[in-house]
């Protein structure tokens, strides 16, 4: 085993005790909760690393770096999740390897997502991300609609061809009412999930909490969290 190999066996680990130790104290069966590696700014030999390691959800927020390395990867046994702000010109490329886009947040990019998905005879699974930190009608700091906006547009993907409404996201703010209170956040959020699936039951999937949070995203019932550092390390920055 390559030290790399080693590195990364490790903190996966010391992260799947982490889930597990979550899981017992929230009386979760740890088959709830699935983890999602967020491969961003590491190569496509880690990637394969994890791969070989028994990770099979891996997540990219920038599609200039994902799209190379999943096809890099297109061998691996791996679902894909764009998780960061997407841009419609940016659409094509990720319907081309995404498996799900946790980041829909607007109703021009459920029709470009849509149109895409129809296009490549895919069908896409789409969570809308929700911002905390957003007034009635509008968008977050780091995008994402606000509580007031899930129902129109929970309703718009569900009745789009070529996507596949599956719940909702969201990332812990730094400012509102929320900021500092991840618990607080993730407990909202599961409280919007339960208003969703009244109408759109299949919609099961909650995705929060990230290396530093987890513990409280599976305490509130998070079905899904994103751990990118915590399992890959810290990169330097570049240049």
């Amino acid at each position: 085993m390559t030290d790399r190999k080693q590195e990364i066996a490790a903190n996966l680990a010391a992260v799947e005790e982490r889930i597990t130790a979550a899981c017992a104290a929230a009386g979760r069966p740890r088959e709830e909760v699935t983890l999602i590696v967020v491969t961003k700014t590491y190569p496509a030999d880690d990637v394969r690393i994890l791969s070989e390691l028994g990770v099979r959800h891996v997540a990219e927020n920038r599609d200039q770096d994902a799209a190379p390395k999943a096809a890099a990867c297109s061998d691996l046994p791996l679902s894909w999740h764009f998780v960061g702000q997407l841009q419609t010109n940016k659409v094509r490329s990720v319907v081309g390897y995404a498996d799900v886009v946790q980041s829909v947040d607007r109703a021009r990019l459920v029709a470009a997502l849509s149109k895409e998905a129809v296009r490549a005879g895919r069908e896409l699974g789409c969570l809308l991300q929700v911002a905390l930190d957003a007034g009635e009608g509008g968008r977050g700091e780091r995008g994402g609609v606000s509580p007031g906006g899930i129902e129109e547009l929970a309703d718009l993907v569900a009745g789009s061809e070529g996507l596949r409404f599956d719940g909702l996201m969201t990332v812990a703010p730094l400012t509102g009412a929320y900021a500092g209170r991840q618990r607080a956040a993730f407990e909202h959020l599961m409280d919007l999930s339960t208003c969703v699936r009244r109408t759109h039951p299949a919609a099961t999937m909650v995705s929060a909490g990230m290396s530093a949070d987890l513990e409280q995203a599976v305490a509130a019932g998070a079905t899904h969290v994103r751990v990118g550092t915590a399992v890959l390390g810290v990169r330097p920055r570049l240049g």
